[in-house]
């Protein structure tokens, strides 16, 4: 049977915001839960099912891949989702939102958080776009506190074991008949204590900085393209690991060329005598050269010449997209008397009048639709 769509199995549409998802997804977890429905099959196959569809949605570079080929982005083996029943993945962090009071894994979850992801809006032009480049980027983010180097105690000392959890981060009351374990109330889950903390950073093991990055961009990126650098986001508290920096491309608009996929179009202005005797046209190419176009005796404005392998790059490829041409035939202004005369002498020549094929086409057609209101 085939799998449904994450998005319809969470109850949102593909815009949604993480916020979204985590309320959605906390809101189907906490009603098929097991332990809401035993021995219900039903309810344990539709929490796996949810459980599979955030795991894969809250994660940036899975959803992505998901959004561009569905299912097929996980067969094979290769970063398959997890349909194992269990709390790994997406649900851990909801059980501890429910349950973290009684596990004491809220706290230190938010000790050791990860570092938060940065995005970054880069603007680049079509040439740029087409030939890569390597640029630099300024990003202003929290950097691990080279004081402490992270571990947010001054320099010198370090941290220590919590003296009412022993370093357990967790801590164990009797209520009644049972036992309850509850984050540290002294180091908040971390299992460790600083007596001393950095001066420069007051204990968090990190500080506010703006640096200097080298990205490269990759020929044939499009608009919309997300470049990932790994590690370069927000800093983790106290020496948990960074987030990543996520770069989205927008692509400026050209003066001369608009760009659909692969192939570059450019609309071009043609002489009118040109476009009755033809000849030859020179244009620019994206690449800063210049091409050829042969423009046949009775070009008319709209008509499309195609220049093979002069459009764009081909992201992760040699090949290049096409140069579509488009003809503007242009009509001559501020004749002077004896242009005027010529013309009129080239209307009259030959006994009648010249073929224009658009022209001659659209006059039959009013012809034959008065002579129907005539009926």
């Amino acid at each position: 049977m085939a799998k449904r769509d994450y998005y319809e199995v969470l109850g949102v549409d593909r815009s949604a915001q993480s916020g979204d998802l985590k309320s959605s997804f906390r809101k189907l977890a906490m009603k098929y839960h097991p332990d809401r429905n035993p021995n219900d099959t039903e309810a344990e196959k539709r929490f796996k099912e949810v459980n599979e569809a955030y795991e894969v949605l809250q994660d940036e570079e899975k959803r992505a891949a998901y959004d561009q080929y569905g299912h097929a982005a996980f067969e094979g083996g290769g970063g398959q989702p997890g349909g194992g029943f269990g709390f790994g993945g997406g649900f851990s962090d909801i059980f501890d939102e429910m349950f973290g009071d009684l596990t004491g894994s809220r706290g230190q979850r938010q000790t050791n958080t990860r570092g938060a992801d940065l995005r970054y809006n880069l603007d680049v032009n079509l040439e740029d776009a087409y030939s890569g480049k390597e640029t630099r980027v300024r990003v202003k983010a929290s950097v691990t506190c080279e004081n402490c180097n992270g571990n947010g105690a001054e320099g010198g000392t370090a941290p220590v074991a919590c003296p009412s959890c022993h370093g357990a981060g967790k801590v164990r009351t009797q209520q009644g008949f049972f036992t309850v374990e509850r984050s540290c109330p002294t180091c908040h889950g971390a299992g460790k204590v600083i007596d001393n903390p950095c001066r420069g950073c007051a204990g968090s093991g990190r500080v506010d900085k703006e640096k200097t990055l080298s990205v490269n961009i990759p020929a044939g990126v499009e608009d919309g393209t997300r470049i990932r650098v790994s590690g370069e986001g927000e800093a983790g508290l106290r020496g948990a690991p960074s987030g990543d920096l996520y770069i989205f491309i927008s692509i400026s608009e050209h003066r001369f060329f608009g760009r659909e996929g692969a192939d570059i179009y450019c609309r071009v202005p043609i002489p009118m005598t040109t476009a009755v005797l033809g000849g030859t046209l020179e244009i620019p190419t994206i690449d800063g050269n210049r091409a050829r176009v042969n423009v046949p005796a009775g070009t008319q404005t709209g008509q499309q010449f195609r220049l093979r392998g002069k459009g764009m790059s081909v992201l992760r490829s040699n090949s290049r997209g096409d140069m579509y041409v488009q003809s503007q035939v242009e009509t001559p202004v501020n004749l002077t008397k004896k242009q005027r005369e010529l013309l009129r002498e080239f209307e009259t020549s030959g006994g009648k009048k010249p073929h224009s094929p658009e022209a001659d086409g659209f006059f039959t057609k009013v012809k034959e639709l008065w002579e129907e209101f005539k009926e």
